[in-house]
């Protein structure tokens, strides 16, 4: 059984370190992890973590709008394909929903562009250089 939660920023730190950081010397503590309006969430099978995603209230001149950003969202290999990222997003978009808040963007990188595209997120300005990671792209949703 599949069962989405929010969970400390602490237990998002193994998934983070395998999946995001995985060959990096780049910390997976976030600026942002501990403010009063972070909220992060963890994807369960069977009470087994599988998938975490951070968000984190932002005020990126982008945007006008009330926002959030979508940080360190991943899940484990053995789970991809079966849908919790997606689920866990729209978790959080309905939460955000509550908090009137009107846009979620985050920094994506190349190979998610699919996932977010078919999710209606839409790119904002040009591809860009994360070191250690690769090429981003920053997209956002309105919600």
């Amino acid at each position: 059984m599949m069962v989405i939660k929010e969970i400390s920023a602490e237990e998002t730190y193994a998934i983070r370190l395998e999946i995001l950081r995985n060959g990096s010397d780049l910390p997976v503590a976030f600026l942002g992890d501990f403010d009063a309006d972070t909220f992060h969430l963890g994807i369960f099978e069977n009470d087994d973590l599988k998938g975490i995603s951070s968000f984190m209230k932002t005020t990126n001149k982008l945007f006008e709008e009330p926002q959030y950003q979508l940080r360190g969202m991943a899940t484990l290999p053995n789970v991809r394909g079966k849908g919790f990222a997606k689920q866990m997003l729209q978790y959080a978009i309905n939460l955000l929903r509550e908090k009137q808040i009107s846009i979620l963007w985050c920094n994506a990188r190349a190979i998610a562009l699919d996932f977010y595209s078919r999710f209606g997120f839409a790119q904002k300005g040009e591809p860009f250089e994360i070191q250690q990671i690769g090429v981003h792209y920053k997209l956002y949703k309105k919600i």
